[in-house]
């Protein structure tokens, strides 16, 4: 059995027999048969000594792992990394762009974002539009907004932007499949991205194929992959980030291991302070892509504030497996206070950045606010021209957050899909973005059918999936805290930053109007969550044995079985329609209709 790259205890202790200096141990050494070794490994008298293998090697072991070292060594792992990964993707892409115009109407949030979409690419603002604009727009009258009346939105621009992208690409708004295929992309690229992470996470080709898989077919992936909101592309840039901080874990260690390596050969001891790593660049493409989702909803500050808090633990643990001394001191003063110095300020300024449209535009919503209430600059600052306008445009863009900031506290509408947290691990009250029934020969539904026809947008999770991820949860952190093992903590950290802070908005802290279709944003975290256990399962049993092949025909049949969930509820995903009587039962629960 492998051991875990931040284990500790024997572990840790096997390490310290190393050379004068290593982990910054003060290695006593003997004299044996003329030659040098460390206490504790004296060799027998008459008996060949398998000779110690390099410093570096070492304690790339002890920091990344033996699995890690080994993944893609052999040419099979290689292969079935590369095109297992175009398969799964293939897979992805074809339960998101099979008939992506259906239904052939704006769903759900649709009326906001698509067309706030198109006036922005059009305009440059998001421009207002008439009363019950819906029906000319879906007819293919696109450009009924008003030229000269900027609209109030509530949410930053970027997944607007993203929206409008995907539809100047598609030709025009005219056509709904433009209105959604931003959305299909972005889902059918972290399907991707998480086999990537999951392989590298858990060190197996496999198991990070059986993580895109799972994404691939999940109900929450594939509704939001198909409509035109926000939280399909705040999922995406905190899945990137959360793929950049692997690789700067990696990247770190491994420099890590080098440089100490360096300083022990050279004969001298690590001693209470480590070296210094130098410029991290996969962190600074963490806080781009954490600016960015910040950029689609202020909900990424959430993950922003969790994934710097991971990205220092990293780095602690780090520092105290190659045995500094010092190790929780030496990764704040080293470590955490840069990152803060290069990703808070890289957040700010993208963020900021994502806001260049209404910056240059002067019909945009409050632009002028400054001006037109004669808001003046403090005495101290400077009089230059450029200056006045930077701060005026500053300070009305702090009045339009002052607003929007006022909006998302104070929501507290009624809704019949509005839904308490609580339930949201269990999808126990979906989001209807889109439901209609027809008689046999109306619309959709074949003249000769039996009855009525349904169809349905449920924002709803592959069942079996989810509540598997409600029930491994707590395992999951029982076995991370236990074994001490990062990979764990990870998937809860991600877990926790899409899920909990939403607590804080419901009864009885507090009655806003939120909804189970925001999961898709820890949606990723859910399934590494259901993959450790696998990994762990695998890992903690012989090669070969009974118990192994157990954990291998359970795991093979569960995803299977998540399979076969999809495929029976793919149609109330994607508008297909159905008989009535069989939408009746997929839906198990009150709750869900």
């Amino acid at each position: 059995m492998s051991q875990q790259p931040d284990a500790t205890g024997a572990h840790f202790a096997a390490a310290q027999q190393a050379l004068p200096g290593t982990y910054g141990a003060h290695v006593r050494r003997e004299a044996v048969g003329g030659r040098m070794t460390p206490t504790g490994s004296l060799p027998a008298v008459g008996r060949p000594q398998r000779p110690e293998p390099p410093v570096r090697d070492r304690l790339l072991r002890d920091l990344l792992g033996e699995r890690r070292l080994a993944l893609g060594r052999r040419a099979s792992d290689r292969f079935w990394g590369l095109f297992g990964a175009l398969l799964v993707t293939a897979i992805a892409a074809g339960a998101r762009l099979w008939e992506l115009g259906r239904p052939g109407r704006l769903v759900f949030d649709e009326t906001y974002y698509v067309k706030e979409g198109w006036s922005l690419a059009s305009l440059g603002f998001e421009a207002a539009w008439p009363d019950e604009p819906n029906a000319a727009f879906e007819a293919g009258d696109v450009s009924s907004y008003k030229t000269d009346e900027a609209e109030y939105v509530v949410h930053p621009p970027v997944g607007k932007w993203m929206i409008a992208i995907g539809m100047r690409l598609m030709g025009g708004a005219e056509n709904p499949m433009a209105w959604r295929i931003a959305s299909a992309v972005i889902g059918v690229l972290a399907v991707l991205l998480l086999v990537r992470i999951a392989r590298r996470l858990f060190s197996s080709t496999l198991l990070g194929l059986v993580a895109g898989l799972l994404l691939a077919v999940d109900g929450e992936a594939i509704v939001h992959s198909r409509t035109g909101l926000l939280d399909q592309f705040l999922m995406f840039w905190v899945l990137v980030a959360f793929g950049c901080l692997v690789l700067d874990r990696e990247w770190a260690r491994r420099r890590l291991a080098d440089r100490v390596a360096q300083i022990v050969e050279a004969g001298g001891a690590i001693g209470k302070y480590g070296p210094r790593l130098g410029f991290r660049w996969w962190r600074l493409a963490a806080a781009v892509s954490l600016g960015l989702a910040c950029g689609v909803k202020w909900s990424g500050l959430y993950f922003v504030a969790a994934f710097c808090l991971l990205t220092v633990v990293w780095d602690m643990t780090a520092r105290r497996t190659a045995g500094v001394e010092r190790w929780w001191e030496d990764a704040l003063v080293v470590d955490a206070v840069p990152a803060a110095l290069i990703m808070l300020p890289t957040v700010a300024a993208v963020y900021i950045a994502s806001w260049s449209a209404w910056f240059a535009h002067p019909k945009s919503y409050l632009r002028d606010w400054a001006v037109v209430n004669g808001v003046a600059p403090p005495g101290w600052w400077p009089d230059w021209g450029w200056a006045q306008g930077a701060w005026e445009a500053g300070r009305s863009l702090w009045e339009y957050h002052r607003m929007m900031w006022d909006f998302h506290t104070g929501l507290d509408s009624d809704h019949n899909y509005a839904s308490h947290p609580l339930g949201w691990i269990v999808q126990w009250r979906p989001t209807s973005f889109y439901w209609d029934k027809y008689a046999p020969g109306e619309g959709p539904c074949p003249a000769g059918a039996a009855g009525d026809c349904a169809t349905a947008v449920t924002s709803l999770g592959n069942p079996l999936l989810w509540w598997l991820g409600a029930l491994a949860i707590p395992v999951v952190l029982v076995l991370a805290i236990r074994f001490r093992d990062w990979r764990g903590a990870a998937a809860l950290t991600g877990i926790a930053a899409g899920w909990l802070p939403w607590f804080q908005y419901s009864w009885p802290l507090a009655d806003r109007t939120i909804f189970t279709f925001y999961t898709i944003v820890f949606t990723p975290f859910v399934i590494l969550a259901l993959v450790y256990l696998l990994a762990v399962g695998i890992e903690r049993t012989s090669r070969r044995s009974g118990d192994r092949r157990i954990v291998g025909w359970l795991a093979g049949v569960l995803v299977l079985l998540i399979v076969g969930v999809s495929v029976l509820y793919y149609p109330i995903w994607t508008a297909m329609p159905v008989p009535y009587e069989y939408w009746q039962r997929l839906m198990l629960f009150p709750s869900w209709i």
